[in-house]
């Protein structure tokens, strides 16, 4: 009998080891890559370091490992590693390159777990329409968001009496008062008041808003299927503004270069602008900036906005995807990190969280033109083509050529790049 006993309690033990040696494996941390494009200071490691911090507190089996990239050869190293085959498992940026790139070419993971009731519930509707394709599927689970706006010189606007023309309170102002406004500081002496910048597609976004706006275009059609830029209120537009004295279309500038030539008071308005340009260029301002909205005919502003958040790379490894599902629902839903998250973005939540800003003079000026923000157009297909046909076609207007047979041309090539 007590070897019987002996033998059963070595046998019990023997049997013991794979149970545990089991456990062992099931507890062994998951690791995930995580690669983020500069928004904000989550293009800032030590920022970034202190949000995985938190992250690992309440998920200590998930490593995380970040990468940083810029806008210059960003996606030359995503599209890279996706050639061979070692693309990261979550990216941080924006729909038109989580949904209507990456998830158009079915390299990413359908989202719709995430996509709970609840969250369709809190996250603004036009956030939520920008992070699924026209099938309803999701590609990306948004973090934050800003909207684009323009700035004006005040110091050169009140010496040329021209703050007349600006409802300051709303940040608003009709096409007729922008004419009105531009003249009387183009009259004051201001040769160069604003510049319709062309030598490339950075900052892009400010010359089709002040197309658009001026009186009431569209870029495309609602669905996001077809490019509307021919429109007769765009062609309207571009026409008001190459006959404006003091608005010059300049193909020697882009998006950065008029930013530096607004800063430093060569320009007294800006078309690309936002909060993180005043808060980047603070020390180089030596005037007081008024952000605006676009001008419009109706009073109904439709901004460009940035929508920034959360895909997955399908690498085909689901213990990494529902890891990466598990930090995205912490960055972006947990009641004690979320606020952390959107404000490590320096922009806004998607849903509301009350103003997170509290306190923050700057940051509360710039929440106004969230309100403003219009559709997000920028998931249509064709995307890069477009962009690149835009500028062209804007050259072409400021070096003479008839504005609609440009618009006509722009618009043609547009939508042949969607029909590819």
């Amino acid at each position: 009998m007590k070897y019987r006993k002996i033998l059963a309690l070595a046998l019990a033990c023997t049997m013991a080891f794979p149970v545990t040696a089991f456990a062992a494996e099931e507890e062994k941390a998951t690791d995930i890559t995580l690669w983020t494009y500069p928004i904000g200071s989550w293009g800032d490691a030590e920022t970034v370091d202190g949000l995985i911090a938190s992250f690992n507190e309440a998920h200590p089996e998930i490593n995380v490992t970040v990468e940083y990239l810029d806008y210059t050869n960003g996606d030359d190293q995503i599209n890279t590693a996706i050639e061979g085959g070692q693309a990261p498992d979550i990216v941080l940026e924006g729909p038109e390159r989580l949904v209507a790139n990456w998830g158009a070419k079915g390299l990413m993971v359908d989202l719709a777990d995430l996509w709970t009731d609840e969250a369709k519930e809190a996250i603004y509707p036009s956030v939520e329409a920008a992070c699924k394709n026209n099938d309803g599927v999701y590609y990306e689970y948004p973090l934050c968001m800003t909207a684009h706006t323009m700035a004006i010189n005040k110091d050169i606007f009140e010496a040329a009496d021209a703050m007349q023309y600006i409802d300051e309170e709303t940040r608003t102002w009709t096409t007729e008062n922008f004419q009105k406004a531009v003249k009387a500081v183009y009259d004051s002496g201001q040769e160069n008041v604003g510049a319709v910048y062309c030598a490339g597609q950075g900052g892009d976004q400010g010359t089709r808003a002040l197309v658009n706006n001026l009186y009431g275009g569209t870029f495309t059609n609602p669905e996001h299927t077809e490019y509307t830029a021919n429109s007769e209120e765009n062609i309207k537009a571009l026409e008001l503004l190459s006959g404006m004295e003091g608005i010059n279309f300049d193909a020697s500038l882009q998006g950065g270069d008029e930013i530096n030539l607004f800063c430093n008071g060569t320009l007294a308005m800006a078309f690309c602008w936002n909060v993180a340009q005043e808060k980047n260029n603070a020390e180089n301002i030596a005037f007081d900036v008024l952000p605006m909205s676009f001008p419009t005919e109706s009073g109904d502003p439709q901004l460009c906005g940035g929508i920034w958040g959360f895909g997955i790379f399908d690498n085909g490894d689901e213990a990494k995807i529902e890891a990466s599902k598990t930090f995205i629902d912490f960055m972006a839903n947990d009641e004690n990190q979320v606020v952390e998250s959107v404000k490590a973005s320096s922009y806004w939540p998607v849903k509301d969280l009350g103003n997170i800003y509290e306190g923050d003079d700057l940051m509360t000026e710039y929440s106004t033109f969230v309100d403003y923000m219009g559709d997000y157009y920028q998931v249509v297909g064709g995307w890069a083509e477009a962009r690149t046909a835009w500028w062209n076609m804007l050259q072409q207007i400021g070096s003479g050529t008839d504005v609609k047979t440009a618009v006509e041309e722009f618009t043609t090539t547009a939508n042949a790049a969607v029909a590819k």
